[in-house]
């Protein structure tokens, strides 16, 4: 899996662009090169990709929106390539679901670091054994809404699917797995995503913000993920 894979390269700089495949096919892969938006979506409509080297900042449409274009398609593994030092890019791109970002100008041997990071998560997943249908769901309550964490999905009360980003899904997982446990920022993103933590990263407050309006009865006042004041965040 690890070698072979096929990775696309969508970046404006076509020196950027050809420096990266040079190095990538040379440790193995396969790559492809897309300049924009509407090439990157004709290779992914037309062929299997496993990862997606993603410009932030591209002519057209930008880097969010196509890589909510592909979350909302597959489970394709999303690289964001940013020049940008706002923190908030960088949250962003990870809301709409990218597995993780790489800050231009960037070392070759860290982004050939985190491609095979990522690709071992989902190489993990794929091979994970398929349960029976006898097989009883694993599923966690919050409150009124159900998450299904072998389908990577949340349900309410209805059986109305309600759409998560990975990020999220893995938040809830993390809250599941240490309920009633106090957990810190620092705690959840080392739990819930293998990047490297920034201390004035605030994207787990955003995160929460915007589970809270999926989960909680009136997100206002939260119930289920409460906030400990100077310490972090409780699953009651």
């Amino acid at each position: 899996m690890m070698q072979g894979a096929h990775i696309v390269v969508c970046d404006d700089e076509a020196d950027i662009r050809d420096l990266v495949a040079e190095y990538l096919q040379h440790h193995g892969y396969a790559v492809t090169l897309a300049d924009a938006g509407p090439a990157l979506r004709e290779i992914v409509d037309q062929h299997h990709v496993d990862v997606v080297l993603l410009d932030l900042r591209l002519p057209g449409e930008d880097g969010l929106s196509l890589a909510r274009y592909l979350r909302e398609r597959s489970d394709v593994a999303i690289i964001m390539l940013t020049g940008s030092a706002d923190v908030v890019d960088r949250v962003v791109g990870l809301e709409v679901g990218a597995d993780d970002y790489v800050a231009k100008p960037f070392d070759l041997r860290e982004l050939l670091a985190r491609i095979k990071a990522v690709l071992r998560r989902t190489s993990v997943r794929e091979a994970a054994p398929e349960k029976s249908d006898e097989a009883p769901r694993r599923i966690v309550k919050f409150g009124s809404r159900v998450l299904d964490l072998e389908a990577h999905k949340l349900f309410d009360d209805e059986g109305v699917e309600i759409a998560i980003t990975p990020m999220e899904f893995r938040l809830l997982k993390v809250f599941a797995e240490h309920r009633g446990r106090i957990l810190n920022r620092d705690q959840l993103l080392e739990l819930a995503h293998d990047r490297g933590w920034e201390p004035f990263d605030r994207s787990v407050d955003i995160r929460i913000s915007r589970l809270r309006r999926k989960i909680e009865a009136d997100p206002s006042k939260p119930e289920i993920i409460r906030t400990i004041r100077g310490v972090g965040y409780l699953l009651a």
